[in-house]
């Protein structure tokens, strides 16, 4: 009747008799080895002492140490200085911020989301280089708009913007464009030529050089092409000639490894679906016929029904692009100019 009117059981009782420890968790409970009231002003004063107050943690306790004393551990340090609020960025570096997250953006066919940069293609002049401009299709993969200009200049950029959508047909209010953050980017005249389009723009997070990785990756996918050997280019004929070759394979001979290796045109003409089925079904004949080669499934030859730019969730990045995308290398011919920096 006791227990019954404390609320505890008496399988609960019979284990503090036996263990004589009370495990409640919302017992407050104080270690037997914590440091006594004393002890933690001492620590504190050492902390605060003039020959200690501009060094960090991990330097006064060594110190201390090296004088034969020792008061606590660095983490204890730091728990009493965080419980006095005496923790403050002193250095002479900027304070660490906080990143928030991007806005998640979700393809779910074609011409929904799209990403875009600038890239610099070597001239036979040095320190001088053609920009090779190029818009893709988050959810194809496949480059919707491309074209080389001698300077980088907004004007470019509208007149891009303005052919892809009226190429592609896209009514207002559903494209989304992402970019970096670049001057170009975050130009006065690209976001009028949005704004009139109907296009909601997007930009990378400032200093985040990873928020746009489609378009990266596609570069340096036409980078190490080995049957197109980087080189410079006497004219801006000479390179439009060869930037209409190398995107033109990209689409539609260049089997795409995110998108269940299809090609970008393939996709974005929504004929990846059949093609996919037609792959199954090879499959499953092939096992059929010879049962003993699979021990599980077949090839996953599913479709992927959408695709992720930054996305919120883990889970998201699984049926997202699964290629990994690094920067070119600065002894490149064929550059990714860092926009923004």
């Amino acid at each position: 009747m006791a227990l019954m009117v404390v609320g505890l059981s008496a399988r609960c009782l019979q284990r503090w008799r036996q263990d004589d420890v009370d495990r409640r968790k919302t017992r407050v409970q104080t270690p037997g080895n914590a440091l006594s009231i004393e002890e933690r002003e001492a620590v504190l004063d050492i902390a605060n002492a003039p020959e200690h107050g501009h060094l960090p943690v991990t330097q006064i306790v060594p110190r201390l140490v090296d004088q034969g004393k020792y008061l606590a551990s660095e983490s204890t340090f730091y728990r009493l200085l965080r419980n006095q609020r005496q923790l403050r960025h002193r250095a002479l570096s900027k304070e660490p911020t906080q990143k928030n997250a991007l806005r998640e953006l979700v393809a779910a066919a074609p011409n929904q989301v799209a990403t875009w940069d600038i890239t610099w293609l070597p001239s036979c002049v040095r320190g001088h280089f053609w920009y090779l401009y190029v818009v893709i299709d988050l959810y194809s993969r496949k480059a919707v708009a491309w074209q080389v200009y001698a300077c980088e200049n907004q004007s470019h950029a509208s007149e891009l913007v303005r052919d892809y959508v009226f190429r592609e047909a896209i009514p207002p209010n559903q494209l989304t464009l992402h970019a970096d953050n670049g001057a170009v980017m975050r130009g006065t005249s690209l976001q009028t030529t949005l704004k009139d389009l109907g296009i909601a723009r997007s930009h990378s997070r400032p200093l985040v050089s990873n928020d746009n990785p489609f378009i990266e990756s596609l570069f340096k996918t036409i980078k190490y092409r080995p049957n197109d050997p980087s080189r410079p280019f006497a004219t801006l004929k000479d390179a439009r000639a060869f930037a209409d070759r190398l995107l033109h394979w990209y689409n539609t001979e260049h089997r795409h490894s995110a998108i269940r290796f299809v090609t970008p045109d393939e996709r974005h003409r929504r004929l990846d679906v059949e093609i996919l089925k037609n792959r199954h079904a090879v499959y499953q004949q092939a096992k059929r016929n010879n049962p003993r080669r699979w021990s599980r499934h077949t090839r996953d030859w599913t479709h992927i029904p959408r695709v992720y730019l930054n996305p919120n969730r883990v889970e998201q990045v699984r049926v997202s692009s699964r290629k990994k995308t690094t920067g070119p290398s600065a002894n490149q011919p064929l550059r990714t100019k860092a926009q923004g920096e």
